[in-house]
């Protein structure tokens, strides 16, 4: 018998990777022609907002450790900077497979059962004036674009925030010399305008292509020779300094207002952006070109549980389930008295979570209640 030692890196799977390799196979519901079609939208979804999450976890813990000079070696024999690489390399290949599955699959499939995901420049006449209407009144008051010069530095970008960038020339006084716009989306803006179309057709718009048709107005006194949507993701890891804080909660709180400022580790960008664009941001946020990500469409695809959930076709999705309602005793004295004759299992979500709601409120009122506490879990 051959005896193996546990240390040996071979006989170990790198963690990160093989998370990667959980969040493919959410993307194999996507691609599963099986799966309700709405349904499919919402799995590609599901991946995005996961991958986010591990950008801002996972990839940040591997930036910090080789910024600090870290020799930390994992159980697969791998540095910090090797186990960027390999991950890099397996989320370059993932965001590529997940924009085949949108555009090469799902896309065609929506055209099929009349739902369009349109470019401003293809829409008929009505569709037009209904988005430019909605452009002036909704969108426009609650922009703020800003000129980056030597006066105005570049404004802070918030995670996860839908941004667009131009470039911009100066009609007079310029010298020719390029300048640079950015204006940041409000998250009140909903991110797909229905438009309005034939009976049996949805239409939708993306709203970062009817800021860009429009932004003209915006930059007075500039002509815009190009525009790009991009989006950053931050360092989101908490650092608890417990001794140093009067609470847990209080250093929570804090913790999770500086991550919104936390350092750059992502930037996701139109395939097709110009060149100076791209270049302009790697800059200012001072990323490695392997942590640029060139999207073949929206560069944020959690925007389509949006389209998931403003379609109406109840034919395109599971069915709707309603959880069994569950009654434990008449009252406060009949609850707690059921529950001391015996333990109450809930199943959730087959079950409601009602009960548990009424539970608590009941122990509210109780005069005989002296504290409720309960414990939390997977608040990480």
């Amino acid at each position: 018998m051959t005896r193996i030692s546990l240390s040996d890196p071979r006989y170990f799977l790198n963690r990160h990777v093989q998370w990667l390799e959980f969040n493919r196979r959410v993307l194999e519901e996507a691609r599963d022609a099986g799966n309700p079609l709405l349904e499919r939208v919402k799995f590609l979804a599901i991946t995005a907002n996961n991958l986010d999450e591990f950008v801002e976890v996972r990839v940040s813990s591997f930036l910090q450790r080789i910024e600090h000079g870290s020799g930390e070696i994992g159980p697969d024999g791998r540095t910090a900077g090797q186990e960027l690489q390999l991950v890099t390399a397996a989320m370059r290949t993932f965001v590529r497979d997940q924009y085949k599955c949108w555009n090469e699959e799902l896309l065609p499939a929506l055209a099929k059962q009349s739902i369009r995901v349109l470019r401003v420049s293809e829409l008929a006449a009505k569709a037009s004036q209904a988005a430019k209407t909605f452009y002036d009144r909704r969108v426009s008051p609650m922009l703020t674009p800003v000129t980056v010069d030597p006066s105005h530095p570049f404004p802070h970008v918030l995670n996860k925030a839908l941004c667009v960038a131009f470039t911009l020339h100066k009609r007079r006084g310029g010298n020719g010399q390029p300048y640079f716009g950015v204006l940041t989306v409000p998250r009140a803006l909903p991110r797909f305008l229905r438009v309005p179309c034939a009976a049996e057709t949805i239409d939708y718009v993306f709203l970062h292509d009817i800021i860009s048709s429009y932004a003209a107005k915006l930059y007075r006194g500039y002509e815009i020779m190009g525009s790009t949507p991009f989006r950053i993701t931050r360092n989101s890891n908490l650092y608890l300094e417990e001794e140093e804080a009067r609470s847990l909660l209080e250093a929570v709180d804090s913790q999770v207002t500086q991550r919104r400022k936390g350092e750059a580790v992502r930037l996701e960008i139109e395939a097709g952006a110009p060149r100076e664009i791209v270049e302009r941001l790697v800059s200012t946020f001072e990323l490695d070109e392997a942590l640029v990500f060139r999207a073949k469409g929206p560069v944020n695809l959690q925007r389509l549980f949006h389209l998931y959930e403003e379609t109406p076709r109840a034919d395109l999705k599971y069915p709707s389930y309603t959880p069994r309602q569950v009654r434990i005793g008449h009252d406060a004295d009949s609850m707690f008295e059921a529950i001391r004759n015996q333990d109450v299992l809930l199943h959730h979500p087959f079950e409601s979570y009602d009960a548990v709601v009424n539970f608590l409120q009941t122990a509210a009122r109780d005069p005989r209640v002296l504290s409720i506490k309960q414990t939390l879990y997977q608040i990480g």
